[in-house]
């Protein structure tokens, strides 16, 4: 099973295809690997750097500053375990028994801010460098930095989310882990609960609102 959100990134052209791009390379690279997948975090790495590639190709005639950009989160689980990664600002939650177990760092100089103890990450959706993200898909031809984790055993119940920041951005970690923990709703909607209650909270400045997740049962 493979998850993954990708978000284009505004004031770059094609911020929409950016990310339709950028889904479709890593979603068509996992249908057409033999499964299970024997080096997961391999895979995930190359897929990165592929759908990379892809956007460097559509942008190739623009203005470096004007080339299409996405984020992306991408989790992939098989055989009882969980591999994710990711570039930017979209992210991988792992949820267990309500609450937040493991999520992933931002490539952002607000979460830099949140690690060093400069603010809190309440203030991060409310901080103007809040959409300076450091590293993303497409863009510049080099690899960008991405970040992925070690392998992950789960456990029968545990929901994994991947999201864009405009999901995870109006919403504390409690909510989430709660929510998508809780008996009394499926998770199809449980997300659509999240994505509603995000926007309500973000208001005007809500951004792409997209998420995926998986609960998973032995």
């Amino acid at each position: 099973m493979l998850l993954s959100a990708c978000d284009g990134m505004g004031g770059h052209a094609e911020g929409e295809r950016a990310a339709e791009v950028a889904q479709r390379t890593l979603t068509d690279r996992f249908w057409h690997a033999p499964q299970p997948l024997i080096d997961p975090l391999g895979f995930l790495h190359l897929g990165l750097g592929a759908a990379h590639e892809a956007l460097v190709a559509l942008g190739a005639r623009l203005p470096v500053e004007l080339r299409p950009r996405s984020t992306c989160a991408i989790c992939l689980v098989q055989q009882g375990s969980a591999f994710w990664a990711h570039v930017g600002d979209s992210r991988v939650y792992h949820v267990r028994a309500g609450q937040v177990l493991e999520r992933t760092r931002d490539h952002s100089h607000v979460e830099l801010l949140v690690r060093e103890g400069l603010i809190t990450a309440g203030q991060m959706q409310s901080h103007p460098l809040r959409n300076f993200v450091e590293s993303c898909l497409g863009g510049d031809p080099i690899l960008p930095e991405m970040t992925l984790s070690t392998r992950k055993p789960l456990l029968s119940g545990d929901v994994l989310l991947v999201c864009t920041d405009g999901f995870w951005g109006g919403l504390d970690d409690a909510s989430i882990g709660g929510t998508l923990a809780s008996a009394e709703l499926p998770l199809r909607e449980a997300l659509g609960s999240l994505a509603s209650q995000a926007l309500k909270n973000v208001g005007d400045a809500s951004d792409n609102t997209s998420a995926a997740a998986l609960r998973f049962f032995e």
